[in-house]
């Protein structure tokens, strides 16, 4: 046996392994009737994510009130106002995605021309 063992070899095999652990305690655990666990549910939009996406379908700046009327409205979820306006703060002073076009009114970095 010549063949030269290498990292990613390793990590098949360490794969390979765990896969059928895993799916020999889901047998087992099914043979005894316990219940298996929840599936995961599709992972929630980020509030900063659901304000960009407000913004981008706007296409205007909007003023934070804006924002989350249209969150409830439109997605259904309540935003704090001094949680997300704080967030956004952050996002404009790092000169990330977002600006600020007045007093707690803000747009996205890409519509600077408009």
């Amino acid at each position: 046996m010549s063949e030269k063992i290498n990292q990613e070899t390793v990590l098949n095999v360490l794969e390979s392994m765990l896969s059928s652990g895993l799916r020999s305690v889901r047998d087992a655990k099914r043979a005894i009737g316990a219940a298996p666990l929840r599936p995961r549910s599709p992972r929630k939009k980020s509030n900063i994510k659901l304000v960009e996406d407000i913004l981008r379908v706007a296409g205007e700046p909007l003023h934070i009130d804006d924002i989350i009327a249209r969150a409830e409205a439109d997605f259904g979820v309540q935003l704090r106002r001094e949680s997300i306006v704080s967030a956004l703060t952050k996002k404009v002073l790092e000169g990330r995605v977002f600006r600020r076009t007045g007093r707690n009114v803000f747009a996205l970095l890409e519509t600077e021309g408009r």
